[in-house]
């Protein structure tokens, strides 16, 4: 499948040059497709070199909170869901606690700190791999669960659209919320139609029905704030709850006498590692979405698509918004300059420019994820992992539109 979407890229863009070439006189076309490879050559690297320290730091946490026992708490409390979920994981399995880390970061919006967790879980999921160059079952359900994880504070939507001057930045708050919910359920939905995993059973109902209801009060909670006391009570809680992790895997891992520096330096060195094996991943997808941009093949689609709404007297006003949609999936950097550009050219107080920002923190960058998170492992064949992620992000994208001519039309 990869194989398939990463030649589709190239392809279509050489088609598309080609078109602007020869019908359109665009006689720097290929130059642009040309410069876009060696620029996100670049970017791809400088990315990996950014994350070289965030994995080294987390990794070497993630180390100690195993030897300190807490990962072990953490676990506890999940393994009936992920368990059952997960049924060809070993009940007291370490992968267990880094993804239940790796989802909790991910909730509370930091990225930075998901992903080396995230990275480690797909490595521990990998030791019981049979097949080392396929993805198994149970690491296909934690990346599309991954990619479409619930974000309960997107403080980084708050703060862009508070710099491109709109009147009350969190405004997009509750729609954002139930637009990621609606990804991660359609994305447990999808895995679990392919993996034939019974969702209904009491044990997986009760837990999901949970959420639902902890989502609820959460929303409702911070609905009733103004915008500065709901962003200074999102950010200080997010960051007092990950730092209060840091200081609780350090204590129990000195009441159990464990050598706390050099446990962090054995998980440093192998974020050190993952961060090199990412490089050539992160280089083929991004160039490949870069080359496909550069082509203008995402415009010529999006007009295409607006005359074609046009024809059958359908609002077309969300198709301002699509860009970001469309690279919602294929790269994170490249929707957010989509949604911010949205902002810019029609406001952010507009209805694309509201929209843009709900479909931005709908659902996570499957194909960056996909790539970061199998590259570190060396998994060739995804499986259903992206037909499944892409769902995810089709239902939270189209629940985004929908919730948005809901809220601001």
């Amino acid at each position: 499948m990869l194989n398939i979407i990463w030649l589709s890229f190239f392809l279509i863009a050489f088609v598309t040059g080609l078109y602007r070439l020869f019908y359109l006189g665009d006689n720097e076309i290929f130059n642009q497709m040309t410069m876009a490879t060696f620029s996100l050559s670049k970017t791809a690297f400088e990315i990996s070199l950014g994350l070289t320290g965030v994995l080294c730091f987390w990794m070497g946490m993630m180390k100690i909170g195993e030897k300190s026992g807490f990962i072990a708490l953490f676990t506890r409390f999940l393994a009936p869901l992920l368990t059952r979920l997960m049924p060809d994981v070993p009940r007291n399995h370490p992968a267990f606690g880094s993804m239940v880390m790796n989802l909790s970061a991910n909730m509370l919006g930091l990225d930075n700190a998901a992903t080396p967790m995230g990275i480690r879980a797909m490595q521990q999921l990998q030791t019981l791999n049979p097949n080392k160059d396929s993805a198994s079952n149970s690491q296909i359900l934690f990346l599309v669960i991954n990619t479409s994880a619930v974000t309960l504070f997107p403080l980084t939507i708050f703060t862009y659209r508070a710099q491109m001057g709109a009147t009350d930045p969190t405004d997009v708050f509750i729609p954002i919320l139930i637009a990621t919910y609606a990804s991660t359920l359609a994305g447990l939905i999808a895995v679990a139609s392919v993996q034939r995993i019974r969702l209904f059973e009491p044990v997986i109902l009760s837990y999901l029905t949970g959420f639902t209801l902890l989502i609820a009060g959460i929303l409702f909670y911070f609905s009733q704030l103004e915008q500065s006391v709901m962003q200074q009570q999102s950010a200080l809680l997010s960051n007092f709850i990950i730092f209060s992790l840091i200081i609780m895997f350090m204590l129990g891992a000195l009441k159990k006498k464990v050598d706390v520096y050099e446990t962090f330096i054995e998980g440093a060195k192998e974020g050190f590692k993952t961060a090199v094996m990412i490089i050539p991943y992160l280089v083929a997808m991004l160039v490949a979405i870069g080359v496909f941009r550069a082509s203008g093949a995402l415009d010529f689609f999006l007009q295409i698509l607006r005359n074609g709404l046009t024809q059958f007297s359908i609002d077309t006003r969300f198709v301002d918004a699509l860009p970001t949609a469309f690279m919602k999936p294929l790269s994170g950097s490249g929707a957010r300059a989509m949604m911010v550009e949205t902002m810019r050219l029609h406001g952010a107080d507009s209805f694309a420019g509201r929209l843009s920002s709900i479909i931005q923190g709908s659902t996570e960058t499957t194909f960056y994820v996909l790539a970061v998170y199998f590259g570190s492992v060396g998994i060739k064949k995804a499986r259903h992992a992206v037909a499944c992620g892409l769902f995810a992000d089709l239902i939270g994208i189209s629940a985004a539109i929908l919730i948005g001519y809901l809220f601001f039309a």
